[in-house]
């Protein structure tokens, strides 16, 4: 592996577009008005929604390889490491925690599992795997894990229902939430789409990210790099598909399916981009992505932050009645003339853009926040 000089710029930029997407489709200004593209697919299936966490943790992936890669360059010794990974991994999980929690904090109604707290364990395992093994060991690890958890969800037989029932309350994955996360709540009342057992291969969905950026410090040509992306990408496609026809494509079950078709077109995206910023200098575009690359953690974290309070603060209007913040904006500066479903939209973007202006003052003062 040679040497690593410098940052993958459009790493950065395939981040900050993925986040800008995360606080997209999680802030519409009404639930009820969401075009839908701007939705997750109901149960199998894909939309471009369903793209935007695979991503993120397929760029998670890219980011061991480069990260880790430094530290054993620079001579970081092993329990060093693995202490810093230990210590990032559990401040993502409780930031996970804590904006479930926020702002009542009932920890007896806490939802455990979360996008912040798969991303944590995610992280920690990849991360372990990749300073544990070779390229050849993360390859079979990857795909290990994708075929034993479909054997497991097609094999194993859940009581009172059978095996290889993939319905939303009758699969294992949704058994095993309800078993262990008893008493708390569940994303979805009876099982939750970040729950333990499709965490597994959601670990594949980072472990390809981790293939990935091992191929681009590879000594190869990036001409080579680029065109590698582009065919591994195309094949994860096809052969999703293919997986499809006997395990679904379904983001809420982290199907296996589902893990290389996403890993495939995350391939693909970031080829397009590498080949644009990396190696033909194309950069003008993408500063408002790199604004949010450079923060992604802390915007997403602060946003959801607002978008609750937004939520929850009310006002009371002339007629005695109460309403959100939230509603109250929609209603009077979106709706009001974009009508419902553009209203709602136009209240997302808007958000969006709000977020974009504080990071860009967080990037100009050179405040970068890392976890």
């Amino acid at each position: 592996m040679e040497k690593l000089k410098k940052r993958l710029f459009s790493l950065d930029v395939f981040r900050g577009i993925t986040i800008a997407g995360m606080i997209l489709v999680n802030n519409p200004g009404s639930w009820k008005y969401i075009y839908p593209p701007l939705k997750h697919a109901d149960w199998n299936g894909w939309t471009p929604t369903d793209l935007i966490f695979p991503f993120f943790l397929f760029i998670v992936g890219v980011s061991i390889a480069y990260s880790l890669s430094l530290r054993i360059e620079r001579g970081d010794k092993k329990n060093k490491i693995f202490l810093k990974i230990l210590t990032r991994t559990l401040i993502l999980f409780f930031l996970g925690l804590f904006l479930h929690a926020f702002p009542n904090f009932n920890l007896s109604e806490l939802r455990i599992p979360g996008v912040l707290q798969r991303i944590a364990i995610c992280y920690l395992f990849a991360s372990v795997i990749f300073l544990m093994m070779d390229k050849k060991g993360l390859i079979l690890t990857t795909f290990g894990l994708l075929i034993i958890y479909w054997v497991l969800m097609k094999i194993v037989p859940v009581p009172g229902i059978g095996a290889g029932v993939l319905i939303p309350e009758g699969n294992l994955a949704a058994y095993i939430d309800n078993l262990v996360f008893h008493g708390h709540r569940l994303y979805r009342g009876t099982w939750d789409p970040e729950g333990i057992l499709s965490t597994l291969p959601a670990i594949g969905t980072v472990l390809f990210g981790v293939l990935t950026g091992i191929w681009l410090s590879s000594s190869i040509s990036s001409l080579n790099k680029t065109v590698g992306m582009l065919a591994g990408g195309s094949l994860g496609i096809i052969l999703g598909y293919i997986m499809n026809i006997w395990f679904p494509i379904n983001k809420n079950l982290w199907t296996s399916s589902y893990v290389v078709l996403t890993a495939g077109l995350a391939l693909v995206f970031l080829a397009l981009i590498y080949w644009l910023c990396d190696v033909k200098g194309v950069r003008f575009w993408a500063k408002p992505s790199i604004v949010f690359g450079m923060n992604s953690i802390a915007v997403y974290f602060l946003s959801g932050i607002l978008s609750r309070l937004l939520s929850i603060i009310k006002i009371t209007l002339q007629d005695s009645t109460k309403i959100s913040i939230h509603n109250w904006i929609y209603r009077n500066f979106f709706a009001s003339w974009a009508g419902p479903f553009n209203g709602s939209l136009f209240f997302a973007l808007s958000y969006v853009f709000f977020w974009l202006g504080i990071m860009t003052i967080f990037y100009r003062r050179k405040i970068f926040i890392k976890i």
